[in-house]
């Protein structure tokens, strides 16, 4: 592997020859890879039942595991520095599960011309901010498909963080095979034909009707759809699982617009979700505020409802988010200004995750209104340096509404 970014040495001890097989690693290791700096790094994989294995990286010491009787071992390096600095992308192919999966056919590249345009455009602008002020290597993960919905990214167990979604949480529970909700519905259905094969077999002896044989659930159906619950979790995130991470980007909302305040208790199904599989604490989470977007006739209104329910999302510890109004087109849903979308979550990591001083990582953010006289009085956090307009005129599409009246532009 290459030394640049990290050497991974492998070594077996004490293999049972009766039992040995080959010691494997999950595509998230592999060569060109960025392990993160200044924490300990899960290293994890399979062997045979009983197999010593021992893991370092470079001249560091060796960390030993026993292989248990599933087949998995897993190990935790010490803390290291930062070497390189290089940026590298490991893109994960777009595939989906009914159940967690353990791997996913993937590979680290370097970053170079020729093939950085193949990498995720926001999240290469977003490295590539983060590498030249901080002088690191940067590891860019890139799950991700476009037009999905939020759902199936999650976690089962996130859908638990509120109780508006517990019709998702039951749903997920019984399509799943493991559960018991699925195994009691299922042992019903059994049931249910067992007597109907009864019935079949008296009706083709004395040759009476028969009514058709009762269908299969539809609820016991695997989710394995691209915008089922779980689905691009179990194939896309979980093979990842417990990769040490410094934090995630999040860029999603178009499929999920229509749905109001609602959102706000998705994105934290989402983000408790995943934090509780890494075990990582309040693993950093900074995410995009949809663009403006005129979607065919659709209310004006409804748009606005949603970024509401996203930026409602701030409350949760350890979030952030990037407002990209001023970047969006009206006529594209994916705004090709990528550059700017990087820099403002790079931003937003820097400071909140870095620990960076004398950055701006926050545009403008309304505060409180009050009357003045004739007037209105608008407070905003983040604006020091007091409000102006990109072209010096009086600033536009500000409505005010009163009692009994309809909205009205604001002078």
């Amino acid at each position: 592997m290459n030394r640049t970014a990290a050497c991974l040495a492998l070594l077996l001890a004490a293999a049972l020859p009766a039992a040995q097989a080959d010691v494997r690693l999950p595509h998230v290791f592999g060569s060109h890879m960025v392990l993160q700096r200044g924490m300990k790094i899960p290293v994890w994989g399979w062997a045979a039942p009983g197999e010593m294995v021992s893991v370092k990286i470079g001249t560091g010491p060796a960390v030993s595991a026993l292989t248990t009787a599933g087949g998995e071992w897993r190990v935790m390096l010490p803390p290291m520095p930062a070497g390189g600095p290089q940026i590298r992308h490991l893109g994960i192919p777009k595939v989906t599960s009914a159940v967690p999966e353990r791997d996913v056919n993937a590979e680290w590249r370097v970053c170079a011309p020729a093939v950085a345009g193949s990498f995720t455009a926001v999240g290469y602008f977003f490295g590539r901010e983060l590498h030249k002020t901080l002088k690191v290597p940067v590891g860019l993960i890139n799950s991700s498909w476009g037009g999905t919905r939020i759902e199936p990214w999650t976690p089962p167990a996130g859908f638990a963080a509120a109780d508006s979604l517990a019709d998702i949480r039951a749903r997920v529970a019984l399509a799943d095979p493991r559960t018991d909700a699925h195994k009691a519905r299922l042992r019903d259905y059994l049931g249910t034909n067992a007597a109907w094969t009864a019935q079949a077999k008296a009706a083709l002896a004395s040759g009476a009707v028969l009514d058709p044989l009762p269908p299969y659930p539809p609820e016991l159906v695997p989710l394995r759809g691209h915008q089922d619950p779980c689905s691009l979790y179990n194939a896309m995130i979980h093979p990842l699982v417990p990769f040490a991470l410094r934090g995630a980007i999040w860029y999603q909302g178009e499929s999920n617009h229509g749905e109001g305040k609602l959102y706000t208790d998705k994105t934290r199904a989402l983000v408790e979700g995943w934090r509780g599989v890494w075990h990582q604490g309040a693993l950093p989470f900074y995410y995009v505020q949809i663009a403006p977007f005129q979607y065919g006739e659709e209310d004006p209104f409804v748009l606005p409802v949603f970024w509401e329910a996203q930026a409602a999302a701030e409350a949760i510890p350890g979030t952030g988010m990037a407002v990209i109004h001023d970047v969006g087109n009206i006529r594209d849903i994916h705004p090709r200004n990528k550059q700017d979308v990087g820099r403002r979550l790079a931003l937003l990591a820097l400071v909140k995750t870095y620990g960076a001083k004398d950055v701006v990582c926050s545009g403008p953010v309304f505060k409180s209104l009050a009357p003045d006289g004739a007037k209105l009085r608008l407070t905003f956090d983040h604006a020091d340096g007091g409000l102006v307009t990109r072209d010096g005129k009086a600033p536009s599409h500000f409505e005010i509404v009163g009692e009994g009246t309809d909205f009205v532009p604001a002078e």
